[in-house]
């Protein structure tokens, strides 16, 4: 059998996590088995489709690596077809017109269905007596068009979320009706959130562009997509996208949901930049430094990639930079209130901060390894703890009192920003 798979969203609201990865293991199964994925936009609701949630849609693919063999195609094109399928019921006498609508009246008996998952699932039909086609405006029901475009569509395999069960049994009755071959059918289990309950906005982002937009890694999105439900064995937990393709197998998705941890995505993103080469994620966060304003377009490489290298292991996400490493870019730094009193302002630390200035005025190198030893002679001299300079000095420097590596901070922000900020920060510590 020739694999046919195919993702279709409605453009009436930003794509959902969950829906991204039905989209991902549609996709994984197809490239597994060498076959075709299909995208089909369901826009029959013209009142409710906006053309930025279609953009939303074509940007969370790319986003995701997901690229259609065929399509898009739209609903909201193929009008013709499904009204002349409805025609054919019509003729056969399967079907009647309702007030302007055309209905479907089901005999009673019992329907049984094949889950890939979950084996045979048989449903009564007195459950739904009688199923709308074309509605009175003349647009199609969403099962009818459903069905009508993936038997035309050739697909293969429907593998949606499994709160398309109820709906599956009503389509088995219209395949036969209308002589379309039965494709096979398996529903996921949905995403959960930290309650249990269907992931939604309580339990924070929900659409991939927000995802995309705090700056999670593709790579990393993915992989942590195809592990909910899924499992490639042997615990592991870093499998990039081409080997997902190659270990991705239909009859391993688990039945049970999939509970969406952020930490562990955050973890597993955290893992994808260590792993990203400094000149790359260097590039990465410039993009998001100048749309912030926070760097020029003509920026010095070698000063970020030195920037890059110092805090690669300390971010989860790219916004780290922004949230967690603004002193970089803002003079004089933002000073957070609890650690200027709790370092700042101690006997002796005006004193020690004017006379440490003076000394690293005169070093030849500014260096990390030169700032450090100057800093911990000095310290030496007056026979203070290192630590009781060190973590004064860093939030005189950083406006923090927890930063990277304070001596890489101090050779990164170069001379002459270091002098102005401890001399800024003695005003600080006056009483």
């Amino acid at each position: 059998m020739s694999v046919r798979v195919r993702f279709a969203p409605s453009p009436t609201g930003k794509l959902h996590v969950g829906s991204a990865r039905t989209a991902l293991f549609n996709w994984l199964f197809a490239k597994h088995e060498r076959g075709a994925f299909i995208l089909r936009i369901e826009d029959t609701d013209q009142k409710r489709s906006n053309p930025a949630f279609l953009e939303d849609i074509y940007a969370s693919l790319t986003f995701l690596g997901i690229h259609a063999d065929e399509g898009p195609y739209f609903q909201s094109q193929r009008m013709p077809l499904y009204q002349a399928h409805a025609e054919r019921l019509l003729s056969a006498g399967r079907a009647a017109r309702k007030e302007k609508a055309v209905v479907f009246e089901v005999t009673p008996r019992p329907v049984t269905f094949n889950d890939v998952l979950r084996g045979d699932i048989t449903v009564d039909t007195t459950l739904f007596e009688t199923l709308v086609l074309m509605k009175s405006d003349g647009t199609p029901t969403y099962n009818f068009a459903c069905v009508v475009d993936d038997a035309l569509m050739k697909v293969s395999h429907v593998i949606r979320g499994d709160d398309h069960i109820a709906n599956t049994p009503k389509q088995v009755v219209l395949y036969e009706a209308l002589g379309f071959p039965i494709p096979i059918f398996c529903h996921i289990p949905l995403i959960v959130g930290a309650d249990r309950a269907r992931l939604s906005k309580r339990q924070g982002a929900t659409s991939v562009e927000e995802y995309r937009q705090v700056g999670y890694l593709p790579e990393a999105f993915v992989n942590y997509l195809a592990l909910l439900g899924w499992s490639p064995g042997g615990n592991r937990e870093m499998v990039p996208p081409q080997e997902l393709i190659e270990l991705f197998e239909l009859s391993k998705v688990r039945k049970t949901a999939a509970f969406f941890d952020l930490r562990k995505l955050d973890w597993l993103n955290g893992q994808y930049l260590k792993q990203t080469p400094v000149p790359k994620l260097s590039g990465l966060l410039a993009e998001r430094l100048m749309a912030k304003g926070w760097l020029p377009a003509d920026y010095d490489r070698a000063w970020l990639e030195q920037l890059t290298a110092l805090i690669r292991d300390r971010i989860k996400v790219l916004e780290d930079v922004e949230e967690q490493h603004a002193f970089f870019f803002q003079e004089p730094p933002q000073y957070q209130p609890e650690a200027v009193d709790q370092f700042l302002r101690q006997n002796g630390t005006l004193q020690h901060l004017q006379a440490l200035r003076e000394r690293l005025s005169h070093l030849k190198a500014f260096d990390a390894a030169s700032v450090e030893e100057a800093t911990r002679a000095y310290a030496a001299e007056q026979g203070l703890d290192a630590k009781a300079l060190i973590h004064p000095v860093r939030v005189a420097v950083t406006g923090r009192a927890v930063s990277p590596p304070l001596f890489g901070c101090m050779a990164v922000l170069g001379r002459d920003k270091v002098l102005s900020r401890l001399a800024h920060a003695a005003e600080l510590a006056k009483p």
